[in-house]
């Protein structure tokens, strides 16, 4: 039976068409998956569905009645729910609290805590959501407060879930657990829109995939009839076949950390007794749930952070100058994990920013200390032929350029120069599956030429496709390093959690070693 239908909708922002005449429907119990690239206009359907934004034309219906368009109050009456991918509770509040937090009136006299610890109990256990009401959620694990999360919007009677990479913070345990719970729910009714980037997910949890490009829906497709390459090439237009990468010899060390400890902030893990090698030729994948030591780790092998304790070797070397610029004198390049307020400054033009790092060879005049413009455009050309940078030109804005362009834009400045060391952190985050895949040729392209890179990475398909060897990281503290081809998923996300599992440790961390 049908729950919730969008009939022709159209959302523009300025000259921007967001969501093209959209038309699409959900069943009670089911789970459809919505799919597509950074910009597809998948945020912003769910932002009208949801109430936050106005359609400029078509409407939504739910349950056969019409949705009045503009007002959050409207959905959450009719039954919508949404767990976002970034958790909004209260961490000195109990689950209890955070549950009935703005579920019952201002003017309410009091609260009926009885009565609301009997629903959220009732709903935790016929859903198999277990979590104790008591509890503060500042104690909980990942998976607990999105449990929360969860039982909040069950809490105000939702019919419909919409989930937001809900499994972008969960050990690939809690992800099994999760998908569990939701075809409980849905067993019981319930229906789900699922938003995810991880085809592998949308093809073990999903009944239906609808995938959006460029504001229109391009396809649907019954779960049990597609495959990865089928939801690859209909995502992106084309086909795509992810590179793989191809045994090597490692050579010698290029960095190198030995007993290191930073101090953590803002509630950040930091490093403790940190100790790793990257070889040249060779990537280092490091796993592990986000917020475990991994920023930290960044900062440290770009020269933003220096260590309160251990030593740091570049190229053999000792290091004792902390600054990025040093770093990039030594050979080291870095592809950090927010590439719009890190990887680029927006205001610039595209041939600023790609020599803005250009300090080993740059285009300055022979009888000055200015620019030459003349050779940085036309070395800026060169780079945009060469890594295909879709834009107007080398003048143009690069805030105007997409996720994917933004991101071939930081390869362009950070590769070009063949580094000896490359900091890979979230390389391919938010990216459709034809940018991954070119970012992946291209980091692979890099670790022939004899570059050593260290890949930070949440997404385990990633680290174990590319990785020569992985160490996992928890509250700051790295595993020895272990070749992922003797381990399981299973392995990795007891890891992930904090709980040993039985690896075999790689070669030694200073050793060369063949892959």
């Amino acid at each position: 039976m049908t729950l919730l239908k969008f009939s022709g909708i159209t959302k523009w922002f300025g000259s921007f068409v967001a969501n093209d005449d959209i038309s699409l429907s959900l069943d009670t119990g089911e789970v459809l998956a919505l799919l597509g690239e950074n910009g597809a206009g998948k945020t912003t359907l769910m932002n009208i569905l949801f109430g936050h934004y106005l359609a400029d034309e078509g409407s939504i219906e739910v349950d056969g009645e019409t949705l009045t368009p503009g007002s959050t109050d409207a959905a959450l009456n009719a039954g919508i729910g949404m767990v976002h991918q970034h958790f909004t509770l209260g961490d000195n509040l109990t689950v209890l609290e955070n549950i009935v937090l703005g579920a019952e009136s201002l003017w309410s006299p009091r609260q009926s805590t009885r009565a609301a610890r009997q629903k959220v109990l009732r709903i935790a256990g016929e859903f198999g959501l277990d979590v104790d009401p008591d509890a503060r959620v500042a104690g909980l694990t990942v998976g607990e407060r999105q449990r929360v999360e969860i039982l909040k919007a069950l809490y105000r009677d939702a019919r419909i879930l919409i989930m937001d990479e809900p499994t972008a913070v969960l050990t690939p345990q809690e992800t099994e657990r999760l998908f569990e719970t939701l075809k409980g729910m849905t067993a019981k009714g319930l229906a789900i829109i699922f938003i995810s980037h991880k085809l592998h997910e949308i093809l073990s949890v999903s009944d239906r995939v609808a995938v959006l490009r460029r504001g229109k829906l391009v396809g649907e497709v019954d779960t049990s009839s597609a495959d990865r390459e089928m939801l690859a090439e209909m995502m992106v237009g084309r086909a795509v076949v992810r590179p793989k990468a191809r045994p090597m010899t490692a050579g010698g060390p290029v960095f190198e950390l030995t007993e290191v400890d930073v101090a953590g902030t803002d509630n950040r893990a930091g490093l403790a007794s940190a100790t790793l090698t990257v070889h040249a030729h060779e990537i280092v994948g490091i796993a592990g749930v986000a917020g475990n030591g991994q920023a930290i780790l960044a900062d440290l092998a770009c020269g933003l952070r220096k260590p309160d304790k251990g030593t740091v070797h570049i190229g053999g070397g000792s290091v004792t100058k902390f600054s990025p610029a040093h770093f990039i004198s030594r050979g080291v390049a870095r592809i950090p994990e927010d590439r719009h307020s890190r990887g680029v400054v927006v205001d610039m033009p595209v041939w600023e920013n790609l020599i803005s790092e250009d300090r080993r060879d740059p285009p300055i005049s022979r009888f000055s200390l200015l620019i030459d413009r003349k050779v940085a455009i036309a070395r800026a050309e060169q780079q945009i032929e060469t890594f295909d940078i879709r834009c107007k030109g080398p003048a143009q804005e690069t805030r105007l350029l997409s996720g994917g362009n933004m991101q071939k834009l930081i390869l362009a400045r950070e590769l070009s120069t063949e580094p000896a060391f490359i900091l890979a952190n979230q390389p391919v985050r938010g990216l459709d599956e034809g940018a991954i895949a070119y970012v992946h040729e291209q980091l692979l392209a890099a670790r022939t030429r004899g570059a050593g890179i260290l890949m930070i990475s949440e997404d385990l398909d990633e680290i174990l496709s590319l990785a020569d060897r992985v160490a996992v990281m928890h509250h700051g503290t790295l595993t020895p390093t272990f070749d992922p081809k003797q381990v399981d998923v299973r392995d990795i996300g007891l890891m992930m959690a904090g709980h040993g599992a039985d690896v075999s440790a790689g070669p030694g961390e200073a050793e060369s070693h063949a892959h």
